[in-house]
Order: structure tokens, then sequence, then C-alpha cells
């Protein structure tokens, strides 16, 4: 098993995961052309995808899925709370009714609805959801599992949840949100108090330093690779980032100490593949 972060950031979201068999895209956030782009960049055809995972609603994480279902003949696994919230984002504003009708339209016939509490199988790997925080209809991360690896992807949560740190057990790999500096995001000058207060809530985004106190005292140690995703492009810096999260992992226990590789995904191009 495998995976790239095709771009992560405020901007837009889209992972690919894939097994000898199986490509399974997760979100589509980007526009359908930058998702185009980077799968032939990777190495990947868009016609070779098996499945389109979305975990919610978000423009950042589903707003290029209309177009881009003209370039795919695979299907969208989605929730039935997420299909109504993706059809019904934009309204009340300018052609919001239209785009929802296109919506429609657009995912007529092609989606295989699941549940967020429960398993499903997309070729021959496995996903294991579970809920995280956040302010969309059904938000959910998930465990991808295939040949015995696991992996975890889990972006826009507000904090951790008993739940959220038992799934992350005995992961080999974990996309993870680490959104923004409480600091830098406190200091910001074209957010909006209210936005600043949304994004710091317990159904917002994941901080730096609430990364860092996982990393530090609930981490099992099990990953070999921590993927930081999501990071705000005006209340965090990919160093500052980085520095934290490695900072965390080197002061944990003597007892409990970790070998896992901090890396970055970018908003404008994907990361390495992740190989296992």
């Amino acid at each position: 098993m495998k995976f790239t972060v095709l771009g992560s950031g405020s901007t837009g979201n889209a992972v690919l995961i894939s097994s000898e068999r199986t490509n399974v895209l997760v979100d589509a956030g980007l526009s359908a052309r930058e998702i185009v782009r980077r799968l032939g960049e990777v190495g990947v055809s868009p016609e070779s995808l098996d499945g389109v995972l979305i975990t919610h609603e978000h423009s950042d994480h589903a707003g290029g899925l209309r177009v881009l279902l003209r370039s795919l003949e695979c299907r969208v696994f989605i929730s039935g709370e997420t299909e109504e919230a993706f059809y019904s984002t934009r309204r009340g504003i300018q052609n919001g009714e239209s785009e929802g009708l296109k919506r429609k339209d657009a995912l007529k016939d092609r989606t295989v609805a699941i549940e967020s509490d429960a398993e499903f199988r997309i070729g021959d790997i496995d996903f294991e959801p579970f809920a995280v925080p956040h302010d969309a209809a059904d938000n959910f991360g998930f465990v991808a599992r295939s040949s015995g690896v696991r992996v975890a992807t889990l972006m826009d949560f507000g904090h951790f949840t008993p739940l959220m740190k038992e799934k992350l057990r005995g992961c080999d790999a974990v996309v993870i949100e680490s959104n923004h500096a409480r600091d830098m995001l406190s200091a910001c000058p074209v957010y909006s108090w209210d936005l600043k207060q949304r994004i710091a809530g317990k159904m917002g985004h994941l901080s730096n330093e609430d990364l860092s106190d996982w990393l530090e005292n609930d981490f099992d140690g099990s990953a070999r690779d921590i993927v930081l995703a999501h990071l705000s492009q005006r209340a965090n810096d990919p160093s500052l980032a980085r520095i934290t999260a490695e900072s965390a992992l080197a002061a944990r226990s003597p007892l409990f100490k970790s070998e896992a590789r901090v890396a970055i995904s970018q908003p404008k191009e994907p990361t390495p593949w992740f190989s296992f």
C-alpha cells in the first residue's frame, strides 16, 4: 500500500491511496484541472481511479468534485448527510440553486452510500471511518487497511476525542491536521474575530500545539511517518509546524521513544509517495 497527499491547505485538499490493484481519491477540494494534473504527476490516470471518497461537504474538500466527475468513470463514496449538504452548500448566494441542481445531476446514479461509523471496502482496500469533531454535516476520518498496512487520514477537526486516539493506535502512517499556530492565528490581521473563534473552537481546526500534545502524550509510536496536513497559509508556517511536531516527539519519555518521521504536505504540489 502507498499514498500521496496531492495537495493540502486552506485552498483545497486531496489524498490518493493506492494498493497494487486499487486507487482511491480521498476528497476533491482542488480544482478538477489540478487534480487531473497532479494525478498525472504521480503516475496515475483519472480513468484508473476505483472510487472517490468524500469526507465532508466543505468546498476545500469537495469543491472540485462536480467538474472532476466528467473525467472519471468511478463512483463516489459519500454518506447521505454529506451528500445532502453538498447539494445545499451554496444555497442562499448567487447561482446557489442552479449549482445545487448541477451537483445533483453530476452525482446521479454515481454514488455509493456509506456511513461514517461503518466499515466499507473499495477494491481491496478496507476503510474504517470514525467521527471527528468539526462543523460539517457528517465529517469523518478513517483508517485505510490493505495487506496488513494501516494508514490513517484525518483533517478538519477541532480536538482529539478518546475514539480518535484509539483509532490512531497501531497505524503505519498518519496524515493529520496541523492547521494553525495559536499566536499566529490570534495576530492574523485578515481574519475576523468570529472566524478566529471558529478556527480555534472545539469544532474547528487543530493547532500545532494540540497536535504536539497528542504526539508527546498519546501517540503510541507505531507510525513510521506523520504527514502534517491542512496547514493554514495565513496562520501557520511549515517550518514552525514541523519543529513543533518534532520537538514533541523528542520530548517523549525514554520508555516510549518514537522513530516517526515528520513530513509536510504542500498546497501546490503532491508529496512523494509513502510506500509500505
